[in-house]
């Protein structure tokens, strides 16, 4: 399997001069550790994580001075960290020259470079410009679909996956986070819905596209405002079945 076949082609992002409090309020709110910065014209620059509001101001969790490295390293790594503790936009705290992949980059690849960089999500570019992201679920998600035993994806599959994601991306219903995964014209539907209508317009939507034959639910019902969450009924079926 490669990267374009996994991958999540609607990504929240956030903008360079957009404010902290504001990607912190998307992050919040919509159920995700990190954002991809990306610039007006498309191009990523960037990333935000959680791990970056670790050591701020706000927290008085600034990094101990060490001034023995501050001898070492000159007064500019202090300024830096300054910086990095007092910022309020997003490009001064931002990761810059995240690691990325390709859309055609298999997925011994993307494990790879998340397991050396010891990162939770792969923004995936094409140009430089980002086309989707992978994070660790979905790959979790690959990882219980080949455990059924179903085939790899077939070229059938993987137009019917791109069917379904053009049929469901322009809604406002579309879930936050959508990941497809087709194998032997079998759907798998990932993602974070915050109302429980968006879960039946999705699963019909899949429906509908012919070849498909059959489709799993593993959308998951988000709070906005107290980050509870809850498993599809499908997938709470199946738990209470593997007790």
């Amino acid at each position: 399997m490669y990267a374009h076949q996994i991958m999540a082609r609607k990504v929240l992002s956030t903008a360079p001069d957009s404010t902290i409090l504001d990607a912190a309020n998307i992050m919040l709110r919509h159920h995700v550790s990190g954002l991809p910065v990306v610039g007006r014209d498309g191009t990523l620059v960037g990333i935000i994580t959680e791990g970056d509001f670790l050591h701020r101001s706000e927290l008085g969790t600034e990094r101990k001075r060490n001034w023995l490295m501050t001898f070492i390293l000159g007064p500019g790594k202090w300024a830096e960290d300054y910086v990095f503790e007092h910022g309020r936009k997003v490009s001064e705290i931002m990761t810059r020259a995240p690691v990325t992949v390709a859309e055609d980059a298999p997925l011994t690849t993307v494990v790879e470079l998340m397991e050396t960089n010891n990162v939770k999500r792969l923004p995936v570019v094409r140009g430089g410009k980002l086309v989707g992201i992978i994070t660790r679920s979905n790959l979790l998600r690959t990882v219980a679909s080949l455990a059924r035993g179903v085939p790899a994806p077939t070229e059938n599959d993987d137009r019917i996956r791109r069917r379904i994601l053009d049929e469901i991306e322009h809604n406002a219903w579309c879930p936050l986070g959508l990941s497809v995964i087709v194998r032997d014209g079998i759907v798998h539907l990932s993602g974070l819905i915050t109302e429980s209508r968006f879960r039946k317009a999705a699963i019909v939507a899949a429906e509908n596209v012919p070849g498909v034959r059959e489709v799993h639910d593993h959308l998951y019902w988000g709070d906005s405002f107290s980050g509870f969450c809850l498993k599809s009924p499908e997938d709470q079926e199946s738990e209470k079945q593997a007790r």
